[in-house]
This record gives C-alpha cells, sequence and structure tokens, in this order.
C-alpha cells in the first residue's frame, strides 16, 4: 500500500525559508549550538519528537472541557482512568514533563554511591542520577554494538550483564533497573517482551525496583507486534498493557506517546513509595492531581493516550521512518538498522571520518544540515554522551557518532521527508569540507544543551 498520512490536515502553519547566509549568521549567534537557535530560523525542525506533535480535533475538544480546579479536577479524574487502564499502577501522578518524574523518583528512591542499571540512560535520566550521587551503568545488547544489523530488538538489556551485576560484588549498591521503551539513545530500537519479562524476574529475586522509562511505550508495543511472531495479531495497546504489569512502575515524558505539548507521569504500585514520592512532588511539582499542568492539559493528554495505540497511526509512522531511512541509504548515508519510529539515525562517524570524536563529528553533520538546507537535528555522540576531562577534552569518547532525524507526530508530510533525503545527500557528497568542532564555553553537566562552539579548520 502507499505510503499516506492517515489524518487530513485541518489548521497550517507558514513554514519558514531562510538564505544560507541567514543561517550561517543565525549559527554564529548561537554558538554553533543548534538548541540556541529561534524557531522561526529553522525551516525542517527534527531536533525532537518531544512536545512537538500536532493536536488532534478531539483533543483540542478535550481541552476546551479541562477543569482547572486546584485540587481533585474532573480533568485529572479522567487523565487517571485512561492512565490505570494502560498501567494497571495504582498510584498514578501527573508531572510537568518526563525528567520531573526523574527528579521525584529518583530523589526518593535512591542514596548516595548507589548504582541504576539500564540498557540505555538517556541524557536527564542519567543526569538526575548522578545529581543524587549515584552512577548511572548501561547495559546495552551486544546486538546493539552493530549498527547496520537487522536484528529486531537492538534495545534489549544485557541479561548476562545484568544478573552479573545483581549477583556480583556491587549488589548491594544497585538501587534501581530502569528499563527505555524504545532505547533512544540506542538508536530508538525496541526492547523485546521476554527481554522485559527476563529482566522483570531478575530484579524481582534480588529484591531491586524495576521501572520503565515509557516516553514511547505505544512505539515499542507496535514494533513488537511488527518484530515478533508471538506477538503478530495482537493489539499494541494490549502488549503496552503486558509490559507495564512487568514493571514495578514508570515514569514517562507525555510529550512523546500522550502527543501532547506538555505534561508527564510517574505511577507505581508500592504506597509506601508513593507517598514518599507524594511528599517532594507537592513541594516541587504541585499538589497531587494536577503536578505543574492545567487541567486542558490533562485532559489533552487522556485524550492522546487513547490515539496513540491507533494502529492505523502507528503503521504510518514506521512507513515515514522506513521511508526517509531508504533516501538517506539511498544517498550514501548509513543509519542506524532497522529504522525505528520516532527517529532515523544518521551514521555520522562513518560519514565524516576524518573528524575524530573530540571534534564531535555528529555535531559537526548537523551543523552541515543545518547550513545546507535549514535541518535542525540533534548528535547524540560525543557531545551529548562523552565523558569529559578537567579542560573539557574528552576522556571517553561515545560508542557511536550519531544524528538523530527525530520526527514530530502528524507535523511532516512524505514531500518534507524527500526534502530532508535530499539535503542529506547533497552534504554527503561533500563530506570532506564540513570541518570539527571545539567547547568555547560549556555548563559543568548536560553540556549539549548550552554549550558555546566554535568550528575547527585544517
Amino acid at each position: 500500500m502507499p505510503l499516506m498520512e492517515p489524518y487530513r490536515i485541518k489548521v497550517v502553519e507558514p513554514i519558514p525559508v531562510t538564505t544560507r547566509a541567514q543561517r550561517a549568521q543565525a549559527l554564529t549567534r548561537a554558538g554553533y549550538n543548534l538548541f540556541g537557535l529561534r524557531a522561526d530560523e529553522v525551516t525542517i525542525d527534527l531536533l525532537t519528537d518531544s512536545g512537538t506533535g500536532a493536536l488532534s480535533a478531539a483533543q483540542q475538544a478535550a481541552a476546551a472541557t479541562g477543569d482547572e480546579s486546584y485540587a481533585g479536577a474532573t480533568s485529572f479524574h479522567r487523565f487517571r482512568e485512561v492512565v490505570e487502564d494502560l498501567t494497571s499502577y495504582e498510584h498514578i501522578y501527573p508531572v510537568h514533563q518526563g525528567r520531573a518524574a526523574e527528579r521525584v523518583l529518583f530523589s526518593t528512591l535512591l542514596k548516595p554511591g548507589q548504582i541504576t542499571l539500564s540498557n540505555t540512560h538517556f541524557d536527564t535520566t542519567r543526569a538526575n542520577s548522578e545529581l543524587i550521587g549515584c552512577e548511572a551503568r548501561d547495559l546495552p545488547c551486544p546486538e546493539a554494538a552493530d549498527l547496520d544489523s537487522r536484528e529486531p530488538f537492538k534495545g534489549n538489556i544485557d541479561l548476562a550483564a545484568l544478573e552479573a551485576t545483581l549477583t556480583g560484588p556491587d549488589a548491594g549498591r544497585v538501587g534501581l533497573v530502569i528499563m527505555t521503551i524504545t532505547n533512544n539513545g540506542g538508536g530508538g530500537q525496541p526492547v523485546s517482551m521476554a527481554n522485559l519479562e527476563a529482566a522483570s524476574r531478575l530484579c524481582r529475586q534480588h529484591g531491586v525496583p524495576f521501572f520503565l522509562d515509557a516516553g514511547r511505550f505505544a512505539e515499542n508495543a507496535w514494533l513488537v507486534t511488527r518484530r515478533d511472531p508471538d506477538y503478530a495479531d495482537a493489539d499494541p495497546r494490549d502488549v503496552a498493557r503486558a509490559a507495564f504489569r512487568l514493571a514495578d512502575g514508570c515514569l514517562a515524558s507525555l510529550k512523546k506517546d500522550g502527543i501532547a505539548n506538555i505534561g508527564g507521569l510517574l505511577a507505581m504500585r508500592d504506597g509506601d513509595l508513593a507517598r514518599r514520592c507524594e511528599v517532594i512532588l507537592t513541594a516541587t511539582e504541585g499538589f497531587r492531581t494536577y503536578g505543574g499542568l492545567a487541567g486542558r492539559d490533562l485532559a489533552m493528554l487522556a485524550q492522546g493516550l487513547l490515539e496513540v495505540t491507533d494502529p492505523h497511526y502507528l503503521r504510518s509512522r514506521e512507513a515515514s521512518a522506513a521511508h526517509l531511512a531508504d533516501l538517506v541509504n539511498a544517498a550514501g548515508v548509513d543509519t542506524v538498522q532497522p529504522p525505528g519510529l520516532h527517529a532515523v539515525y544518521l551514521n555520522a562517524g562513518r560519514l565524516l571520518p576524518h573528524i575524530p570524536p573530540e571534534r564531535f563529528p555528529g555535531h559537526a553533520l548537523a551543523c552541515a544540515l543545518y547550513l545546507e538546507g535549514g535541518i535542525r537535528t540533534v548528535e547524540l555522540g560525543t557531545l551529548m554522551l562523552g565523558k569529559e576531562g578537567a579542560q573539557g577534552e574528552p576522556v571517553t569518547a561515545a560508542p557511536f557518532e550519531l544524528v538523530r532525524l527525530a520526527l514530530p507526530r502528524r507535523v511532516y508530510t512524505q514531500s518534507h521527508l524527500e526534502y530532508v533525503a535530499e539535503v542529506v545527500g547533497v552534504v554527503a557528497k561533500q563530506a570532506t569540507l564540513v570541518p570539527g568542532y571545539r567547547i568555547v564555553e560549556s555548563p559543568p553537566i548536560l553540556r549539549h544543551f548550552n554549550a558555546r562552539l566554535a568550528p575547527v579548520t585544517a
């Protein structure tokens, strides 16, 4: 069947069209950091799929019924009803976004010196763990190391490494195992139900809390139905329900699979842990029935959490990502295989072998894409994920140098993605001319958000 978006466009917004000279000036002003650009300086914005989706008519209608009562709003009870049906968790707290849920949970559950284990911590998850004084340790499965293989579940955690940690000398330090579905830091790859079941079983055996980072729970469930024959006939919502039931709780940015502009979730089974989290939540986010969100936001989230598991929507999203990946590959640029749903990941390290990790090849490619065609993306490489020395130089490079082309939900059409692929192809033909970058200014953590850089010419 031809690629077709399963929706009609009801409201349109002009796309900024700029010249190369304007983009060069904007990039210089922003310190060569794409996070510093103004939105009206960006033609196609693939920086993130978080909070950037298009709202449906049903969500807009729900917003009009939002109850703005401070406590016990009807919008909260509708939100709770949808979340409880989906997750089976008794204790449900809205927050303003996913990193708030991380902070509340980690500051309640963890102590300095403990370890958090994950298939891959994403940036704020790692930062919130380390701010507590914990060590965030990634245990990706061995298959994840081969970016070109078409192994179906490269987002899995390494079960042998997990068991070895839970039974080894560091066992007493493990405070939490958190599984990211899908594995954003690992190329948007899904986690299998068998892997979730095995990890859950190990955590129960060793008395370690097991949580899901479930920002893209629906996309993970859809890919399970597409790649695991045992779930080929399953409804993605039922697969998601089964995944949540394997965990002690979840945190989630609902700016992804809640298809909303703001919002997050912290939910769990343990009543004592929930009461302790609620103290932090009330002091820093808001009362337990709003958590920093307006009633209209809760109403839109409840509707979005219903729409996101629609198979027609998920099938279209998968087809869009696959189409973009095919076009980029045809233009001579390798991507992480197989494509997921929320993004296509370019292999910048392979395209730009002349740029060493300490000169940030992923960031260099992202800047080149913006200069060439006004496309804003994000680097997932040594700038974001590497560890640096006292003077800012990397001590440990990231395992891969990637550029993520994140696909906002229900925003861009096939022709937009074809334009992106054309720009990637132009940059690829001039790859040897792309310069590396050095850091001029950098904050102590999460440097990729606010660092200022400068190009390094030969």
